[in-house]
């Protein structure tokens, strides 16, 4: 009825599955050996080249870590660099281990790790004592499940099935108190009795980045492979990325982070008592009857599955290309960048006013400091409005793609209950508004820095509508919307209200009418027409800010009372006089032609139009 080939497609995750143990042996090439340290190197990541930036990013970020003695909780994680050299480092030493000793560790792993997988973009290194891993990806607050490795003893327990009986339970009982530990610390160690034998030492952790769910999947999996890879064996390690765990028959760990565990009644139960033949026989008839059902019910359920599985596949044949090229990317890339929101309420100290930047229209903006000492701004949206909801989701989809020096980076996200959180790269001068239209401030901005403005927002635009991988239009330029770094850079933030155009539209309609009125386009305003002309009305009312210093709404000139554009409209010439007048003030005068300029403005003042 159904092809043999059909038949293998459906079960070959479960053959996988079931040889997984196996395919993943330890290798003792990438052991000392003594088994202290272990590593894997990435073979599909690619390499960088010696002497390049990946690389002096990668060796700043663990000197980082093992000279950082402000970090109490032994966990480290940060990033450096920008683009293709961007490298994210995670460090992780044993819940029991003294800080001096984890950041020695923590250094001497990061050594051998940089020596056995030189020149490599992605790494790995689990010690004894502490774990060390780094990537080209987002690594922080996701589970990782492998790459495994498995470090079995050589030496078996006296009494297997029993050892087994009490190391089962050991486990999972202190997986469960790791799993439930603080975004800090995600640690548990204890012992249990094997009766008239050996006892059992263990230890399980988890990276805190990672949830308690995940924390507790990861751990659990590890266990339910132990079988497979220590069967039998007096000790055992099983290591992953996000989690691991070992037990020997020996301590290996500070004694007083064990916690004493009393495994009852690990022997084998007693059998049943003797059954009348009669009713031994009614029994086996019932058995027989039950297990047929169940066989039965099974295969009908399994052909079942296949039909449906292979109506569904036709069915999503055509769509399914299209699907996996718009989604696949973007979905994995949002799951990378979410956080944990006890790390983020921590890092605003529970946002706290004094840590307060100011408000937008849908929540309060928060400066923060993460472990690692990176500053970050949280965004913390107000949860009762469906508008914000709106903007929440739209921001993530979109700064998920998006990467360039003008546009503000988005770091990460947080849900949790009614708590929507944005964070972003901390932009130390805040907005555009706080300079031009500022008494005391906007003396900070000459003609060189205005331009130097102009210019950047221009590259964000440009980069949104022609150069990303989507077209963007932003719909909400303005200068409150522009941030200035340290160097005056400028970056376009806020893409609440953005729209996603496919690469050839040219036009889109909308029912809703978002923006700041003054910066949107007429056809925009009146119609609800956009297009990237939008855009181009905003940056060009945008412009005209930075160069006068007025904002678009109403000013006072004289005894009248006018809107920029009117104004500009009326009488340019007026606006841009006193600009040039004050040209001994600018630091880049010495470079513009102001003798060619003063020579026009004598023409137009005289009439001469020539």
């Amino acid at each position: 009825m159904y092809s043999s080939r059909s038949l293998l497609f459906f079960f070959l995750p479960s053959i996988f599955n079931l040889l997984a143990p196996t395919m993943a042996q330890f290798d003792n090439r990438t052991c000392t050996s003594a088994a202290e340290y272990c590593w894997i190197c990435s073979d599909t990541a690619g390499n960088y080249t010696p002497g390049d930036m990946y690389q002096s990013n990668l060796k700043r970020l663990f000197s980082s870590f093992s000279s950082d003695t402000r970090n109490r909780s032994g966990f480290y994680n940060s990033s450096a660099g920008q683009d293709s050299n961007k490298v994210n480092a995670i460090a992780l030493c044993r819940g029991d281990l003294a800080l001096d000793d984890c950041r020695t560790c923590v250094n001497e792993s990061s050594h051998i790790l940089l020596h056995n997988c030189s020149n490599h973009k992605e790494a790995i290194l689990w010690g004894e004592r502490c774990m060390v891993r780094y990537s080209y990806n987002v690594i922080f607050g996701i589970e990782q499940k492998y790459p495994i490795k498995f470090l079995p003893s050589p030496n078996f327990a006296e009494n297997g099935q029993q050892f087994e009986v009490v190391l089962n339970p050991l486990l999972g009982i202190l997986s469960e108190k790791a799993a439930s530990g603080d975004s800090l610390k995600k640690f548990a160690a204890g012992h249990a009795t094997v009766p008239d034998a050996e006892t059992i030492y263990a230890f399980v952790q988890c990276t805190p980045d990672i949830n308690q769910q995940n924390c507790s999947n990861c751990l659990k999996d590890s266990v339910s492979i132990i079988p497979g890879c220590c069967g039998g064996k007096k000790g055992g390690r099983v290591l992953k990325p996000s989690c691991y765990l070992r037990y020997e028959d020996g301590i290996f760990f500070d004694p007083s982070a064990a916690w004493p565990i009393n495994i009852s009644n690990p022997s084998a139960p007693a059998g049943p008592a003797p059954i009348p033949k009669e009713e031994a026989k009614k029994s086996n008839a019932r058995e027989i009857v039950i297990i047929i059902t169940m066989v039965l019910v099974a295969i009908a359920i399994i052909i079942s599955s296949i039909c449906i599985f292979l109506r569904m596949r036709k069915r999503r044949v055509k769509l399914l290309e299209v699907e996996v090229r718009e989604n696949s990317d973007e979905v994995s890339l949002v799951e990378s960048l979410q956080c944990d929101f006890e790390t983020i309420k921590s890092a605003t100290d529970d946002f706290s006013d004094a840590n307060k930047l100011g408000r937008g229209g849908f929540g309060a903006v928060y400066k923060g400091r993460l472990l690692n000492g990176q500053l970050i701004a949280v965004k913390r949206l107000d949860n009762n409005s469906e508008q914000g909801d709106r903007e929440f989701k739209n921001e993530v989809e979109l700064l998920a793609q998006l990467q360039h020096r003008n546009l503000v980076r988005l770091l990460g996200f947080c849900l949790k209950a009614d708590e929507r959180l944005l964070i972003y790269e901390y932009v130390a001068n805040a907005s555009l508004e706080h300079f031009i239209f500022d008494p005391e401030n906007h003396v900070r901005l000459d003609w060189e820095a205005r331009y130097k403005i102009i210019r950047g927002i221009a590259r964000g635009i440009l980069y949104l509508h022609e150069d990303s991988r989507v077209r963007i239009i932003h719909r909400d330029l303005k200068a409150s919307n522009i941030l200035l770094d340290e160097d005056m850079n400028p970056k376009i933030a806020d893409f609440g209200m953005a729209r996603l155009f496919v690469i050839d539209q040219t036009q889109g309609d909308t029912k809703t009418i978002v923006g700041t009125y003054g910066y949107m386009a007429p056809e925009y305003a009146i119609h609800g027409r956009f297009s990237v002309k939008t855009d181009v009305f905003s940056f060009d009312v945008l412009v005209l800010e930075i160069i006068s210093g007025k904002k678009i709404g109403s000013f006072r000139y004289g005894e009248n009372e006018e809107d920029l554009l009117s104004y500009v409209s009326m009488s340019i010439i007026k606006l841009v006089i006193p600009l040039l007048l004050a040209k001994e003030k600018l630091t880049s005068g010495k470079n513009f032609p102001f003798n060619h300029v003063d020579e026009g403005l004598e023409k137009l003042e005289g009439g001469n139009t020539s």
